[in-house]
């Protein structure tokens, strides 16, 4: 049928140019880009690194196999993986995850949830999308008739920098909120791919943008800072489409004085590169 959806053309960046940040899938969203008439850029802007003590996480998993928590959030599943290893050294990997099963798990979005689904541990409360510590509070305050925040002890995984709007949250709640810092977000060792992304955009060499986590564009930044080219990539950047993976990585757009054209319907990252050739159009 004329006109008909099926007949429309797929949409496509016809060459421009798309810059993305993304590390551990790097090759994954570069595939992505060109699939959709792109030339990807793409500059990994993060390392996830372990902290040089990891005495908190030894001291969580202590008092958790103890009974001194009521409920355990994850916010990634990176960060899951990270406290059953740094546990696995110290004794049986499986005395973490029975100690979990007496607890509440809270898990904020599908990744945590299948590291839950590989431990064989249960979900008691999930984030639905876009999957940021509002719907995670949200969810839990949804079943508040069947256990409530107040006085209960809650440990929250942490990652990166610290969300102290959900801890604030949580307290505000009667939580008694202890926070695990599980890894944390450093700059890549390589830093040549980022410094030539940032020399790309301050000469007009990026037409697209895509950003799946905020501390890539505090990265970003910090790099463009470290050049002397802050103020070049500021002039050039009003001019270029900015896809934020959703509300967190919006959030850090703003904060440098940046505007996300749009986040996607979902936040995934095939998602985000469709729906940003048709914001670049």
């Amino acid at each position: 049928m004329a006109g008909s959806v099926a007949d429309a053309p797929a949409p496509s960046f016809n060459g421009r140019r798309v810059l993305a940040f993304e590390s551990r899938r790097a090759t994954e969203i570069e595939t992505l880009i060109r699939s959709f008439g792109g030339v990807p850029i793409v500059a990994p802007a993060i390392r996830e690194a372990s902290l040089e003590s990891n005495t908190d996480v030894l001291a969580f998993v202590d008092r958790l196999e103890r009974g001194e928590f009521d409920a355990v959030v994850f916010l990634t599943g990176a960060g899951a993986r990270a406290m059953a290893d740094i546990a696995s050294r110290s004794r049986p990997r499986e005395r973490f995850f029975e100690a979990l099963r007496r607890v509440r798990v809270i898990v904020r979005g599908p990744k945590p949830r299948a590291v839950m689904r590989e431990f064989d541990v249960p979900v008691w409360a999930n984030a639905p999308e876009p999957n940021t510590w509002r719907e995670l509070l949200d969810a839990v305050d949804a079943r508040a008739a069947e256990w409530t925040l107040a006085g209960a002890r809650v440990a929250v995984q942490e990652y990166g920098v610290s969300n102290q709007d959900l801890l604030v949250a949580l307290r505000a709640r009667g939580a008694d909120v202890t926070a695990v810092q599980a890894y944390q977000w450093a700059m890549p060792e390589n830093l040549s791919p980022l410094e030539n992304a940032a020399r790309a955009v301050a000469s007009g060499g990026v037409d697209v943008i895509l950003v799946t986590s905020g501390i890539q564009f505090e990265h970003f930044w910090r790099v463009a800072a470290a050049l002397g080219i802050e103020a070049d990539v500021r002039q050039r950047i009003d001019g270029i489409v900015i896809g934020s993976i959703g509300p967190s990585a919006s959030a850090e757009i703003r904060r440098h004085g940046c505007t996300p054209a749009f986040e996607p319907a979902h936040p995934k990252m095939g998602q985000l590169v469709r729906e940003a050739c048709q914001a670049s159009q």
